[in-house]
């Protein structure tokens, strides 16, 4: 098992918290989609470079507003992303994932943007930017993407065959544009088709998320990706159960977690970065509750 033992038991132990609590309230989550809605398409839309802040995401997202000096381009990729978002949420519970279910999606990311690629594999071959990789000769991507689709099928590991799938998928780039986000997206229809709330990639994670992908793809070794997304999934799952749940969770940043433990400030954020402590990121700041640290101190009472 690639996830650190710690982070996988607290993810299970909060899924089957979460599981406990279905079915859901249906005005609380519709709440929670709609804020999930608005960061999801905000932070992946600018870890490809939009320039759209998370309020003016939500703006044009909730209000229909134009904001001045952004591109029409711009506003384009967040009212497709939304629209692509819904398309996962309608595959979730089809039996199964097929080509033409992907085409479908990339036709939504690239909507009157580039109508002429949108949904249609590339035709041409590519560089990616700021690295040395080349992706597979056009001719075969119909067919590599065969192994893609196999695995959106394929019963395994939730989080560790999410990341699989990421990383087939953008070793392929099968379409001139859109992979990362439709990588990202492949990731939340696999791991909510096995229960999972969607995961977001942080924008404040990107250059890390770039090396984790970078790294895996050298090595021929997806571990640190799985942990990466297992981090994510754990985010995921502590804000689902603090708006759906029953009792609020409170958090509190490492420097006051400092304050009220036996450890310092920089122990917990190397504990919170090797996800050894139930501690969440929240765009850059590590946050954990009374509760996750009481945990930890229990299971570990040998610290000095």
């Amino acid at each position: 098992m690639p996830i650190h033992k710690e982070t996988y038991e607290r993810i299970l132990k909060r899924k089957k918290m979460l599981d406990g609590l279905r079915p859901f309230n249906k005005g609380a989550l519709a709440k929670l989609k709609e804020a999930f809605d608005v960061e999801l398409t905000y932070n992946s839309n600018a870890i490809e470079g939009n320039t759209l802040t998370l309020g003016e995401t939500r703006l044009v997202l909730e209000e229909g507003i134009t904001i001045g000096g952004k591109t029409m381009k711009e506003h384009l990729e967040i009212t497709n992303h939304k629209q692509a978002i819904d398309f996962v949420e309608s595959l979730v519970h089809k039996k199964e994932i097929g080509e033409m279910d992907v085409l479908n999606l990339h036709a939504l990311i690239l909507d009157r943007i580039d109508p002429q690629n949108a949904g249609f594999y590339r035709n041409c071959r590519l560089r990616i930017s700021g690295t040395d990789y080349s992706p597979p000769n056009p001719a075969k991507v119909p067919d590599l993407m065969k192994e893609v689709y196999r695995m959106l099928n394929e019963n395994a590991e939730p989080i560790e065959q999410a990341a699989r799938i990421h990383m087939k998928f953008v070793d392929i780039h099968p379409f001139i544009d859109g992979n990362g986000r439709m990588a990202r997206l492949l990731v939340n229809l696999y791991l909510m088709r096995k229960g999972y709330p969607p995961v977001i990639v942080l924008r404040a994670e990107r250059k890390k998320y770039i090396r984790t992908i970078v790294k895996a793809r050298a090595e021929d070794d997806v571990s640190n990706l799985t942990n990466f997304i297992a981090k994510a999934v754990e985010r995921s799952l502590d804000i689902y159960l603090d708006c759906l749940g029953t009792k609020p969770q409170e958090y509190m940043p490492l420097t006051e977690a400092a304050k009220h433990s036996k450890y310092s400030q920089e122990y917990l954020s190397l504990l919170a970065r090797e996800g050894k402590i139930g501690a969440v990121k929240f765009g850059r700041n590590w946050m954990i509750t009374k509760e996750a640290l009481e945990e930890y101190a229990k299971k570990h009472p040998s610290f000095h």
